[in-house]
């Protein structure tokens, strides 16, 4: 997507080395660095300087190529492959790209380790950006036929970051979005600013800003009045996880969305890869929440005469308590929007859709 009217991805090889957008430093300094060792990747994917559960395990299976290169032997490679996974426990894709990887890594012979990484890692890589593009056209669909019922502008909600930057390129829900803004279909998007990280004030909103998509940022809480004054025409959202049951695991406040959404019979739309789906989990209630430190809520990071500056928002020893997802039930949810196609959220859909 673009930057600054220039294409990137969210992580590429450049030179023998895996590049990335430091997304802790956007909006306010695009800064691009490089991953060189297992302390790179830890850093890049607990800190959060990558996001997105496509995007993370994409970055996860980087890592293990780099690993490998190192040394490929598998008490090594294991030892790599837990710590990984302990990085970010709730977004399943993380486990999944690991997986993938790590069993077909050990079964070829030590010196063909790096070369067998490495080729898997650039496969999920390309086939990240294969499957977002078919969730953009499928997506794409709901909004054209809002659009020819309507004949108006199409006001959609969405509620974190699910664009480019959370995956490789085009996003899970804001591609539809992308492909709908360059299709000269008239829309315009609510962006929930996404409280503590502000992911949607800070990255939603600067994706839409180089994209030329129309915008307008609104405090979390926004959404339901909204709602009630006939301003939102539909909401799309990403996922972390969704569940064999159709439960789907988001960033906090997406619950709240999807209520308000059901009572103003509202469509309420995830937009997800199958890698997002773990069929070994029946029900939400069994997904782990990640529980992140507490100065995610009382930091805050402001510019100021060209400087970054963080401060406190709360009084000193303000407890704190920060689920960084919750559980949307899948009576919630419209329908999922996945690179196969737009089907019902329930068990026998998942279940027929996972076969393929």
């Amino acid at each position: 997507m673009k930057v600054n009217k220039k294409n990137y991805s969210s992580i590429w090889e450049e030179d023998g080395v895996i590049k990335i957008i430091d997304q802790t430093k956007l909006p306010f300094k695009f800064e691009v660095i490089e991953l060189k060792n297992l302390k790179d990747f830890l850093d890049a994917i607990k800190k959060m300087k990558v996001r997105g559960a496509p995007l993370i395990g994409v970055t996860s299976a980087y890592a293990l190529a780099v690993i490998t290169n190192k040394n490929s032997s598998i008490k090594y490679l294991r030892k790599v492959y837990d710590a990984l996974y302990e990085t970010r426990p709730t977004a399943v894709n993380l486990k999944w790209a690991l997986n993938s990887c790590y069993k077909k890594i050990i079964k070829g012979k030590q010196f063909e380790r790096r070369k067998i990484a490495l080729k898997l890692a650039r496969t999920i890589r390309n086939n990240d950006i294969i499957n977002s593009k078919k969730i953009a056209l499928n997506g794409y669909k709901i909004i054209e036929e809002i659009y020819k019922r309507k004949n108006k502008k199409i006001n959609i909600l969405t509620h974190c970051n699910a664009g480019w930057l959370a995956t490789v390129d085009w996003g899970t829900a804001l591609a539809p979005i992308f492909l709908a803004n360059r299709n000269k279909i008239p829309i315009h998007i609510w962006v929930d600013e996404t409280r503590p990280r502000n992911q949607g004030a800070l990255l939603t909103a600067w994706e839409l800003k180089n994209e030329n998509v129309p915008y307008t940022v609104i405090a979390d809480n926004a959404g339901g009045y909204l709602m009630s004054k006939g301003e939102v025409d539909l909401c799309i959202v990403g996922s972390d996880r969704i569940t064999r049951d159709g439960d789907v695991c988001n960033k906090i406040g997406t619950y709240l969305k999807a209520l308000a959404s059901k009572t103003h019979n509202i469509p309420f739309y995830v937009a997800a890869p199958t890698s997002t789906i773990d069929i070994s989990l029946n029900k939400g209630e069994n997904v782990p929440i990640e529980i992140r430190d507490g100065t995610e809520l009382s930091r805050i990071k402001i510019k100021k005469n060209g400087s970054i500056l963080e401060g406190d928002a709360y009084f000193p020893g303000a407890k704190t308590f920060n689920p960084a997802f919750d559980i949307t039930p899948s009576k919630l949810v419209s329908k999922i929007i996945t690179e196969y196609g737009i089907m019902d959220c329930n068990r026998k859909e998942i279940d027929n859709l996972m076969k393929k």
